[in-house]
């Protein structure tokens, strides 16, 4: 039998899954948002505008994706 993660890219992009998996994640939630905030700069800082706007699509992507990409590797560290 093959086990399937609990949690879809679809069902992890609604806001209610994201803010839970947030709320009972502290670290990661601390650390996106570090990662979001600072990334910005730091594309800035590296690549001008354009870095800029790449880093905050970057860390936007990172923030929607967190609470999907986590199930998934827990769901393969588990195997």
């Amino acid at each position: 039998m093959t086990d399937t993660p609990t949690l879809s890219l679809s069902e992890s992009l609604t806001p209610e899954r994201r803010a839970a998996f947030y709320e009972s994640h502290k670290l990661i939630a601390v650390v996106m948002i570090l990662i979001v905030f600072l990334l910005p700069f730091a594309g800035l800082f590296v690549y001008g505008l354009i870095g800029a706007a790449a880093s905050v699509l970057i860390s936007a992507f990172g923030y929607y994706l967190t609470p999907y990409l986590t199930e998934r590797l827990r769901f393969r560290a588990s195997r």
